[in-house]
């Protein structure tokens, strides 16, 4: 059934009243069952589960990927398949969307582990105890969700925004049950596949599990270059080793599957951030005694008959300025040049003042005494949590609630026209403000600028969930309490498991070659250079950030001139910075192998054809959630069971 939507001209020229009334009369849907016992709890199963895969890959990457149509597909077929079997009903339209909204806000929620808290914790060598943390999480994104909706009146009902990656998710819905229905049973039975055959691999690489069960022969390696070091070959740039340099290729279809909804232009741009870091600078640095072995009882270690211990943590502490450096510029190139984007965001906030006309969807719509009364009071809790957990100073934490309405403003707008939510440039700006409201503290500069850009980012990303919720016609109010039940759900999956995977007892423990946690490194580096100076770093470290700055000004401006056709992205190189070249090396080849599949189609598919590029959502979501779930689960096996 197609979608009714507005004319561009009744969208111009109707007042908000007018649309309102239309919406309520065409596309409401009042009668269908939405928020019910059952597409609650299939959204709280979901959004645990995908919470999980955002922590993990989010530890990787630093990104949190969207999970919106993944939640669709898993609850369409998850009760399709029920249906046929008859223990259950077909789940409503507009009860798979309530389902998506609780997994959509479980996935986001997950946000501040990898960056904010993780930079924190890392910072201090401190762990925030898991009490402080589920209040700190749990309201910081409620709070995300009353800003969100205030600005949904004017974004979505009003001005009528795309949200690209929402629309596409009401697509999806509207597709699946109007029509055969066959197209969404086979993408949950694609998603399944492929999450069972990367799960697979995850388990079958673990050596202390295959052992303890005395199959040993059957695990599947990690790296591929094994047979290189076991033939006695010591490939090396400038006399470090290719291993020591992380410069080898493994086998994480995770982080292929990343790579493929990533994108080829940023694919290509982090190879060759990749190339620059880990097979010119980083060799020359070590061989210039600039880039330091592991101390302590590591530095006793060898690797390779005698070499000293580099690896990919000691590289980052020095690469990382350049790769930082770059990022920032960039993303402040690319939120100013678009002053247009920023005014409009503030624009029409008052578009019904003085009207005389009844508001129709007042009954629906969340009641603006929720926003008046609980973002003082939600944002009050705030301001203590931040004070009595990390020592923000009361008037530093009070001036972050305004600051989130403003940068709240300006991400829903660039979420509502682009699906990119900037939360990298509003945590740098954030970052920026309280360097100089707070300079020489580390740790308030963190924590109010966490704030901020969580809350900022999250809000905005969760405008992108609303979106398929009006298209469709549902209840806005069950909507706000859907994503409030998935940060509960998410709170619940994701805490506890970063603290037993990822923490395992100590900050020192966050950054490894497997999880390089770069976002917490990035927030880290940046609050350290703020309110320390990049003075204190070795001069080369310096030089470094100031070619990476420069870099960064430059290909953002060669990008903005040349409308976005410029192959290079300042963000990617930059990023690799702070990601190991194996991991740069999967994403890539994920995302050419997606690529060449688009190109080489048209001379092998046929009509009917239900290839991989038409399938590439479900089939990287499948890989991901797979690998990602059962990647989690060995590590706490490995950890808690399978313990010597």
């Amino acid at each position: 059934m197609a979608i009714k939507q507005l004319t561009p001209e009744q969208v111009r020229d109707w007042t908000p009243e007018q649309k309102d009334k239309w919406w309520l009369e065409n596309v409401y849907r009042g009668d269908l069952p939405q928020l019910t016992a059952r597409s609650a709890l299939t959204g709280f199963v979901l959004g645990t589960i995908l919470s999980l895969t955002n922590l993990y890959v989010g530890a990787k990457t630093g990104w949190t990927l969207g999970v919106g149509i993944t939640s669709v597909i898993l609850a369409f077929g998850a009760f399709r398949l029920m249906s046929k079997i008859g223990i259950a009903k077909d789940i409503s339209i507009l009860e798979n969307n309530c389902s998506q909204s609780i997994a959509t806000a479980a996935g986001y929620m997950t946000s501040p582990l990898i960056s904010s808290m993780g930079a924190y914790m890392m910072y201090t060598g401190k762990i925030i105890p898991m009490q402080h943390a589920f209040p700190w999480m749990i309201s910081i994104a409620i709070l995300g969700v009353l800003f969100a909706f205030p600005m949904k009146r004017r974004f979505v009902n009003v001005e009528q925004h795309p949200f690209p990656e929402g629309r596409a998710a009401g697509v999806v819905l509207d597709t699946l049950h109007h029509g055969t229905g066959k197209e969404g049973v086979f993408q949950a039975k694609l998603l399944a596949i492929c999450g069972l055959f990367s799960g697979g691999i995850s388990l079958f690489k673990s050596e202390v599990i295959l052992n303890k069960m005395r199959i040993g022969f059957l695990q599947f390696p990690e790296y591929l270059d094994g047979w290189l070091y076991s033939a006695g070959l010591k490939p090396a740039i400038l006399g470090t080793s290719l291993k020591q340099l992380s410069v080898r290729p493994d086998t994480d279809v995770v982080m292929m599957a990343a790579g493929g909804l990533m994108g080829i232009r940023t694919a290509f741009s982090l190879m060759v951030g990749a190339i620059v870091n880990y097979l010119w600078l980083a060799p020359w640095m070590i061989s210039r005694g600039e880039i330091l072995p592991r101390l302590g009882a590591d530095s006793l270690a060898v690797l390779d008959a005698g070499d000293p211990v580099f690896g990919f943590k000691q590289i980052t502490l020095w690469a990382l300025w350049c790769g930082v450096a770059m990022m920032t510029t960039a993303s402040l190139v690319s939120f100013f040049s678009k002053p247009k984007m920023i005014f409009s965001a503030f624009s029409g906030m008052l578009s019904r003042k003085g009207s005389k006309e009844v508001d129709c969807v007042a009954h629906i719509e969340l009641p603006m005494r929720v926003f008046v009364l609980g973002i003082p009071l939600v944002g009050g809790a705030v301001v203590l949590f931040g004070h009595f957990f990390f020592g923000v100073d009361y008037v530093l934490g009070i001036i972050a609630i305004p600051l989130v309405f403003i940068f709240s403003l300006i991400g829903a707008n660039s979420t509502a026209l682009t699906s990119i939510t900037p939360t990298g440039a509003l945590g740098k700006l954030t970052q920026l403000t309280y360097g100089l409201l707070a300079p020489g503290n580390v740790t308030t500069n963190l924590m109010t600028a966490g704030i901020t850009g969580e809350v900022a980012g999250n809000a905005s990303n969760l405008m992108m969930d609303i979106k398929p919720g009006y298209m469709l016609g549902a209840k806005p109010r069950l909507q706000a309490i859907g994503h409030v039940i998935g940060i509960v759900a998410g709170s619940l999956a994701a805490i506890p498991v970063f603290y037993m995977a990822f923490l395992k007892g100590s900050p020192d423990n966050l950054i490894t070659e497997q999880f390089a946690m770069p976002a917490a490194t990035i927030w880290r580096a940046v609050a350290e250079a703020l309110t320390k100076g990049l003075g204190e770093l070795p001069e080369t470290a310096q030089w470094a950030a100031l070619a990476g700055g420069i870099a960064g000004i430059l290909l953002e401006l060669v990008k903005v001139f040349t409308k976005g056709r410029f192959p290079l992205s300042a963000i990617g190189m930059g990023l690799a910075f702070v990601i190991s070249f194996n991991t740069c090396l999967a994403m890539a080849l994920g995302a050419f192998l997606f690529a060449l599949a688009g190109r080489l189609k048209p001379s092998w598919a046929t009509p009917g054809d239900k290839n991989t590029v038409k399938n590439q959502e479900p089939i990287c979501a499948g890989i991901i959630a797979g690998g990602a779930l059962v990647g989690i689960g060995v590590i706490l096996l490995e950890n808690f069971v399978f313990t010597a």
